[in-house]
């Protein structure tokens, strides 16, 4: 459109939306010819008609409707069909963004939250819509990019996002502050006490953590949630009240199933603590059955995609690939299984002056679910086309994912250390994709005995993800699976990966710990043998623990319930015997 063709169309525009003030499409025009003209104020307000305008269309208000019902697919169909004749409909637009989010589809939401923002840039509820995107991708610098671009003043609901995105990204002072001020306007709001609790436990203050649970139990007394969180901080031991309030939480009529689960966890520490075995384990027992048939895990997606990686990842790819990708160094990977002590390896680490410890970043698997994604909705136990497309990447493309982890993570630092770690466990899947894309990154497999480590996981109750962990027979699988890949490595990449056995770093720190940084290629230091001095924020269920000097007491502790753990032993196989190799 020609600036003259713009001029008229502007003049036509708005004699017509004179006449109809309900006329979106005049004012849609109007906004695209206006931005020609160089008055991007004036288009805003004219794409802002617009959007307000659409709200009388009858196939609009059809598909908002459908919505309010929670019937997404009458939602979906009918703003389809308004896009076929309108696509620029940017009401359409942002409305099939937050069905596509409703759906769990974030990464289309994504792309339609910035469709309608490049169709109406001032459309701040969309820009709201896409920091939600942006967020549940598991993307939180970006999102915190888009949030701080909105004017939040007092809007309780953007000021709740902000305060997850900075828990999620360790900026807890900030987080603690604003969940404390959004609780105390709103003292009821279960939801706000139990972030305020959990960030208070990320940073180490477990009385206030402590206090904040207690609150939530005198809203909610039935809280499944508040118990297990008060069970998960180690240093709490339940009185025998509580136990008793437990056990009357259970028999309310309609309990939830996820409060009865983590209840009986909870009761399952409870018991656990005062030595009562039987009855701990029962719990711990009915707690992870409710979990298992939650999640109905399937253990031979797993081994399968173990298989493809294993053919996908061979010594001939890796030598074709060497010196592609990013060679920034920074990164230090700690993988392995959950609750084998990757956070004392990361306190460890994070105690030496040149090494920011970080938390359990989902930014490489992240990238595998954005590879698989080419081809349609992500599910975890339907990986398609990863990990095969790893053998297909250009050297551009990856050395250009290996920068966009970096630059992704950079939200999660906050010194100018030199190296910095990434603790996610599950992160022993995508080794491969680790060395294509950052082949001088370390990588450290943190590994424990498997049947300690198969018990602190089935007594364990995960906010999400580890659906393995709620079967006995099921971990013993996903060990073996992990153990089978990390020696494909071996084979494939020999010294790319560093092994720390948990019970030998326990038991000889300063010996294990100088092993590993040998491998780091980073001079020992003697704080890490005080890694309980260092003052950090920790991100997991060990927290407290690594806040303390070494205990070796606790290695042992699953032997009281070996009795229970055939189920493991029979699954582990051989591996039971040779695990350390």
């Amino acid at each position: 459109m020609t600036e003259e063709q713009a001029r008229r169309t502007a003049e036509d525009c708005r004699r017509a939306v004179d006449a109809n003030p309900r006329d979106a499409e005049s004012f849609r025009r109007l906004g695209k010819a206006l931005r020609i003209l160089g008055d991007p104020a004036a288009a805003s307000e004219a794409e802002m008609a617009a959007i307000f305008a659409s709200q009388h269309d009858p196939l609009i208000q059809r598909a908002a409707s459908a919505m309010m019902r929670n019937d997404l697919p009458t939602a979906e169909g009918t703003l389809r069909q308004i896009l076929k004749s309108r696509p620029d409909d940017v009401a359409a637009v942002r409305m099939l963004g937050d069905v596509e989010l409703r759906l769990g589809r974030a990464a289309e939401a994504e792309r339609l939250f910035r469709r309608a923002l490049e169709f109406a840039p001032a459309f701040d509820f969309a820009r709201r819509s896409l920091v939600s995107a942006l967020h549940a991708q598991n993307r939180p610098g970006e999102a915190l990019e888009e949030l701080d671009r909105l004017a939040i003043g007092e809007d309780d609901d953007l000021l709740a996002m902000r305060a997850a995105i900075c828990s999620r990204i360790g900026r807890f002072d900030e987080a603690g502050a604003l969940y404390a001020s959004l609780a105390e306007r709103d003292p009821n709001n279960v939801a706000l006490w139990i972030s305020l609790a959990n960030v208070r436990k990320f940073a180490g203050d477990a009385e206030g953590a402590i206090a904040a649970y207690r609150r939530v139990l005198e809203i909610a007394p039935t809280n499944g949630e508040a118990w297990w969180s008060l069970a998960d901080v180690k240093t709490l031991r339940f009185s025998e009240g509580d136990i008793a309030a437990m056990e009357l939480a259970l028999k309310t009529p309609g309990l939830a199933e996820d409060d009865r689960s983590q209840l009986h966890f909870a009761l399952g520490k409870a018991f656990e603590d005062s030595g009562k075995d039987d009855q701990s384990f029962a719990h711990y027992s009915k707690g992870n059955a409710i979990r298992a048939a939650q999640y109905r895990y399937y253990p031979k997606a797993l081994t399968d995609l173990v298989d493809k990686i294993e053919a996908t990842v061979t010594k001939p790819l890796l030598e074709a690939r060497a010196g592609m990708g990013c060679r920034g160094r920074a990164p230090i990977f700690i993988l392995g299984m959950p609750r084998s002590g990757s956070t004392l390896v990361e306190q460890m680490l994070a105690s030496h002056p040149q090494i920011e410890g970080t938390a359990e970043l989902p930014d490489i698997i992240i990238l595998a679910r954005e590879l698989e994604e080419a081809i349609g909705t992500f599910s975890e136990q339907t990986w398609v086309r990863y990990p095969g497309i790893l053998a297909d990447l250009p050297k551009a493309e990856l050395e250009r994912l290996g920068k966009l982890y970096l630059e992704r993570t950079k939200v999660q630092r906050r010194t100018d250390r030199p190296f910095f770690t990434d603790k996610m466990p599950n992160n022993w899947l995508h080794v491969g994709l680790i060395r294509l894309i950052l082949p001088e990154a370390k990588i450290i497999d943190i590994r424990r005995d498997p049947l300690a480590c198969g018990f602190s996981n089935f007594k364990q109750h995960y906010a999400r993800g580890q659906e393995f962990s709620y079967d006995l027979d099921h971990f013993g699988q996903y060990y073996r699976d992990y153990i089978r890949l990390m020696r494909h490595f071996d084979a494939v990449s020999p010294g790319c990966v560093h092994r720390v056995i948990y019970e030998n770093l326990v038991e000889d720190p300063r010996a294990e710990v100088t092993k590993l940084m040998d491998y780091l290629e980073v001079p020992f230091d003697e704080a890490q043998l005080r890694f309980y001095e260092t003052k950090r924020d920790v991100r997991t269920a060990s927290a407290e623990q690594v806040r303390r000097p070494i205990n070796s007491k606790g290695l042992d502790q699953w032997r009281r319930f070996e009795r229970w753990l055939g189920p493991l032993k029979r699954s582990l196989g051989p591996v039971l015997r040779d695990w350390q190799r």
